[in-house]
């Protein structure tokens, strides 16, 4: 995916294409996280249950452009959108991306502890890999499919600099933008389990849950532990999450994808 930071102010936070999502979240308001945080961390985690079905694709009915709570995610330059749609696969509706030289994604604003709810749970299935797509390279950022989630901006763990860069970006955008980001890929060669820095900026990490080619076509169970990545990734504890994103986008690499996505849920450490 590509960076779209024309216009950037040097004082405003790092947007980039893996790291636009963050920009986007702030300027159309996708994961809107000031003001509504406290709020929605009350409202979904008052009573504190088992699991939070973030992603409750298999209550929703087929034929939908999107489900409940989920919002279209564009980007500004980057041509013709992926296309979104609940489908019945096998009974069970899921949701299918199908993306031909396109790019966006499905956003849910959602306040969610890490400390509490640790674990996040979904499956999925993808039609190819992208046999040009690379990680390490802007050229190359595209992923037949990608779970990302989002963190809040934290001003008590920011140092002046970071502080000074948020405000102006509240300033223009009327709120803070996420923190950063973790970003579940299923990759063409990179390793099951390699952390790699986004191309486009330093406030996104691209974790490879899958590679390769030889489960395509196959429906995959994935089971993260949020608080291990982010401090892998970043070497702190996370803050709140704020948003969850589902995204196929080939724009970069000029080929085609389809990928199915099932339910997303998030539960308590074991």
């Amino acid at each position: 995916m590509k960076i779209r930071a024309q216009n950037r102010p040097p004082s405003a936070p790092d947007s980039g294409r893996g790291g636009m999502i963050l920009r986007e979240y702030c300027r159309r308001g996708a994961v809107g996280l000031c003001c509504s945080l406290a709020a929605l961390t009350a409202t979904l985690q008052a009573d504190s249950p088992a699991a939070l079905r973030v992603g409750n694709f298999s209550n929703a009915a087929a034929g939908d452009a999107h489900p409940a709570n989920w919002k279209p995610l564009t980007f500004t330059n980057s041509g013709a959108p992926t296309r979104y749609r609940l489908v019945s696969e096998r009974g069970t509706v899921v949701l299918q991306a199908e993306s031909h030289d396109s790019a966006s994604g499905l956003t849910r604003e959602i306040a969610i502890d890490p400390s509490q709810y640790p674990i996040v749970q979904w499956r999925w299935k993808v039609s190819n890999v992208l046999e040009k797509g690379d990680v390490t390279r802007k050229a190359g950022d595209d992923s037949p499919a990608r779970l990302y989630i989002t963190f809040a901006y934290d001003a008590d763990h920011a140092g002046w600099l970071e502080k000074a860069k948020y405000r102006a970006a509240r300033w223009l955008h009327g709120q803070y933008p996420p923190r950063g980001a973790l970003n579940y890929i299923w990759a063409n060669r990179r390793p099951v389990g390699t952390i790699t820095p986004n191309p486009y900026t330093h406030r996104v990490r691209m974790l490879a849950v899958e590679s390769g080619s030889a489960k395509v076509g196959q429906w995959i169970t994935e089971s993260r532990n949020i608080h291990h990545d982010y401090q892998a990734a970043f070497g702190q504890p996370p803050p709140m999450i704020s948003g969850v994103a589902v995204m196929t986008d080939t724009d970069n690499t000029h080929e085609s994808a389809t990928a199915w996505f099932g339910d997303i849920v998030f539960t308590a450490a074991r």
